[in-house]
């Protein structure tokens, strides 16, 4: 089966010389239809760098990125901002919701930018706020919500339209014990219906939900549990 997100022979460097800071070294990471991985490590060990890379947000220092095929390294920044659009959805850690539009408009947007008529736009929309239990505020500011509540609106966003590839940093970090389960059942629910999902987070109750769970220690992979197929990560590290 080909997989949504790989990640081949991956590294990040920050800085140069004294200051330089190797976030990935030499990672191969694969994510598949209908599969939930989990990322866990600890703080500096990569989790979000592998996130950044996998979305676009950022290019690695060296080797590739794919999703659906596509390199991302050989695309112009149209061509990813379109990838990202289309097929990736992200949940970043601090929502980058836009203040100045409502749920509804912060979760359609996506959509809108690819084109999307605003009335249909607008109903996936809403189907989305839906499915994550705040359809009652699809007409709200992010100022006029909770923490809770605008997470999930960020999660709404990730999902809207037919996201082959969900990206969730501690998705569920700033909701409470029920509806972090529920959060969790929903990117679950997402993948068995065939979307590919990587997930960090530090929770061990919460990396049981996925398929497979990765650990991260100092940007490389130290271990990996729940896999049946040994060679669907690997790690190339140079020099080992």
């Amino acid at each position: 089966m080909n997989a949504v997100l790989h990640l081949a022979a991956v590294s990040r460097v920050h800085g140069e010389g004294a200051t330089e800071v190797h976030a990935l070294r030499s990672v191969t990471f694969r994510a598949h239809p209908g599969e939930l991985v989990a990322v866990m490590g600890p703080s500096g060990s990569g989790k979000s760098t592998l996130l950044t890379l996998a979305g676009g947000l950022d290019a690695p220092t060296s080797g590739s990125v794919r999703i659906e095929g596509h390199d991302l390294a050989t695309l112009d920044n149209a061509g990813r901002a379109r990838i990202r659009r289309t097929s990736v959805g992200y949940v970043f850690q601090d929502f980058n919701l836009i203040p100045a539009l409502t749920a509804a408009e912060n979760v359609a947007l996506p959509r809108e930018l690819d084109g999307e008529k605003s009335r249909i736009a607008r109903r996936l929309a809403v189907t989305a706020l839906e499915e994550v239990g705040i359809a009652d505020l699809v007409d709200r500011f992010p100022d006029e919500m909770s923490g809770g509540q605008q997470q999930r609106v960020a999660i709404a966003r990730a999902i809207v339209g037919e996201r082959r590839l969900i990206l969730a940093d501690e998705p569920t970090g700033a909701l409470d014990t029920d509806t972090g389960e529920e959060i969790l059942r929903l990117l679950r629910a997402r993948c068995d219906a065939g979307a590919a999902g990587v997930m960090v987070t530090h929770e061990a109750r919460h990396a049981a939900w996925a398929d497979r769970v990765v650990f991260l220690r100092d940007g490389v992979v130290v271990d990996e549990t729940g896999s049946d197929e040994p060679e669907v990560l690997l790690v190339e590290e140079a020099g080992r």
